[in-house]
């Protein structure tokens, strides 16, 4: 007896992921391999800017120091390159993405020009999942140097540390156990595309899985 093809509701060729039907949706730049990976270097070499810009001015900084209808230029551009990572082809990823880099770019040199200090050596940020800044000093005397503009910022020393690690001595166990591992809340450094990949067998031009 054989077995009738499913077909799909809305007349559409069925979706495969590597020969397998699927409905999970995707954005059409990651349809296959070989468009993922080219769209995903673009996307890495926003990143290094983004991280770049954010290590020199602190985590965001920078467009509170421009003018207003600069930094709105700079907001719809990141709404843009979000659109075109969500649902663009990879034309769309290619141009947005180099926009934005052009963006940051372009809010780094007006800052500059005005004369706006970038972030002191003698402190380091990171933006916690709440959206809320942590400043993170050697003591309280470089708590001075931590720049608010108009941001919420928590400042912590490497006292504060030392208390919350011995509070959480999990985070202890974790990086005994795995030797390099570290915990991480917003994204510090670009990840390797391929990891994303799981079949190195398939045609570079075979639907994605995921």
């Amino acid at each position: 007896m054989t077995k009738a093809k499913a077909k799909p509701s809305d007349g559409k060729k069925q979706r495969t992921q590597f020969g397998v039907p699927t409905t999970i949706a995707s954005a059409p730049w990651q349809e296959t391999v070989g468009t993922y990976l080219t769209g995903q270097e673009e996307v890495d070499s926003l990143d290094l800017v983004a991280i770049e810009m954010e290590r020199k001015w602190g985590a965001g900084r920078l467009r509170l120091l421009v003018d207003i209808a600069l930094r709105e230029k700079f907001d719809r551009q990141r709404y843009l390159v979000n659109q075109a990572l969500w649902h663009g082809d990879l034309q769309d990823v290619i141009a947005q993405a180099r926009r934005m880099v052009a963006a940051w770019k372009a809010l780094d040199r007006a800052a500059e020009a005005a004369g706006k200090g970038a972030l002191k050596p003698e402190v380091w940020e990171v933006t916690m999942a709440d959206g809320v800044v942590a400043a993170i000093v050697r003591d309280p005397h470089h708590a001075s140097k931590v720049a608010a503009d108009n941001r919420h910022v928590r400042v912590y020393t490497l006292s504060d540390i030392a208390h919350l690690i011995k509070s959480f001595p999990e985070l202890i166990v974790a990086k005994q156990t795995f030797p390099g591992a570290y915990v991480e809340l917003v994204r510090t450094r670009v990840s390797d595309p391929l990891d994303a990949v799981p079949d190195s067998r398939a045609p570079i031009d075979d639907p994605i899985p995921f």
